[in-house]
């Protein structure tokens, strides 16, 4: 037995759909999870898949490249997921329209403060302007972060690890911050979801309140598009 799996285990690593399967398995197993412990912020499901890819990665010394081949029909869904938030978007486009002014100024004051506080931390810790450039964009959503990180001179592979990163983060923790500050208001749950550019707490927003959905959608949106806008002008600025 040991020898016939000694054999077939390195065709099965070797094979690019065993790591899109075992993907999709981390997160049904990470949804399951959250759903038996009443839907616990802490036990995300997307932070479960990234634990089961990180220890098989390590376990079978397989490279990420390897891995990217099998698994980047999810790299290719991740623009259709963030274009469905459309939907609530045009159901809800009259509130969103009586709330413009204010959503505008959340929205600059959330992508500016995202690029240059990411920029200034790299450096004040010494970090090399590699790095600096990869972060720049990580608060936008993960496709628009890792196009702009490409078109600026950044490592599109480590912002895409930091974009997620934060959404987790946003995702776990958001909630609690918004509830310590009393904030119970749809509208500024949904955008600040989005505005921290996390696909993944919007989701989170999405499936609990079609209100706060529409202000996650646009929070997500305009944010990549002033990303998008801002990062190249302020690396422009800053050489």
């Amino acid at each position: 037995m040991s020898g016939f799996a000694t054999h077939l285990w390195p065709l099965l690593v070797g094979n690019p759909l065993i790591w899109l399967a075992l993907t999709l398995g981390g997160y049904l197993a990470g949804r399951a999870l959250q759903n038996s412990s009443g839907g616990v912020p802490f036990v995300n499901p997307v932070l479960v898949a990234i634990a089961v890819v990180m220890a098989a990665l390590a376990a079978t010394g397989t490279s990420y490249r390897t891995y990217f081949a099998g698994a980047q029909l999810i790299h290719f869904l991740l623009g259709p997921a963030t274009i469905a938030l459309a939907v609530p978007l045009a159901r809800h486009f009259a509130l969103i329209r009586d709330n413009l002014r204010s959503v505008g100024l959340a929205l600059l004051a959330g992508s500016a403060s995202a690029i240059i506080s990411s920029v200034a931390i790299v450096h004040l810790c010494g970090g090399p302007h590699v790095i600096a450039l990869s972060m720049a964009p990580k608060a936008a959503t993960t496709p628009i972060a890792m196009a702009v990180s490409k078109q600026i001179g950044g490592m599109p592979e480590l912002t895409a690890s930091v974009a997620i990163l934060g959404g987790i983060t946003a995702a776990i923790a958001g909630q609690w911050m918004l509830k310590m500050l009393a904030i119970s208001d749809w509208r500024a749950q949904g955008l600040a979801a989005g505005v921290a550019g996390s696909g993944i707490a919007a989701a989170h927003v999405a499936a609990r309140n079609e209100t706060g959905a529409a202000f996650a959608a646009i929070g997500v949106g305009m944010n990549g598009l002033l990303t998008a806008l801002l990062v190249p002008l302020l690396v422009a600025l800053w050489h």
